[in-house]
């Protein structure tokens, strides 16, 4: 079973867990294994949701959580995401995020860090609304040179 923690319960944090509940024999089948949220990072509490006892507020219990191997990243804005996810990739935990902005500031140095750590750092949800175009372009297109993908 892989445990995941997710930083934000707002509408896509939310959303996520939700899915995950709700899609979770599929996901498992195409994933090979369950995904269980093992924790919730946000500022708030939410009592009588499903997910109230799994909230926290510290995000040490995370990083410093063993079992967690996975951070999904949906807080929005720069900071605190980048101190965030930078302290979870040190901690040799993958990261994914939707968030644009901070892979905007920050994409190329937290690539590097993940690929250092032999770690993976999706950012797919965050480029195009969505629209997979991450993967094709680093699985189908390897033997092209891509330098820049421009809009006019």
């Amino acid at each position: 079973m892989a445990k995941i923690a997710v930083l934000g319960y707002g509408t896509v944090g939310s959303g996520v867990v939700e899915v995950l509940n709700t899609n979770g024999a599929s996901i498992a089948k195409r994933a090979g294994d369950t995904i269980e949220v093992k924790s919730v990072l946000d500022l708030r509490d939410f009592p009588g949701d499903p997910i109230q006892d799994k909230i926290v507020h510290d995000i040490d219990l995370i990083i410093n959580d063993p079992e967690i191997e996975v951070v999904v990243e949906v807080m929005g804005g720069v900071e605190p995401a980048f101190t965030f996810v930078k302290k979870a990739l040190e901690a040799g935990k993958s990261v994914c995020t939707s968030n644009k902005a901070l892979v905007a500031a920050h994409g190329p140095e937290l690539l590097e860090m993940a690929k250092e750590r032999r770690l993976n750092f999706m950012f797919e949800a965050s480029v195009g609304g969505g629209i997979p175009i991450i993967r094709p372009l680093n699985q189908s297109l390897t033997a092209d040179e891509i330098t820049k993908i421009t809009y006019n």
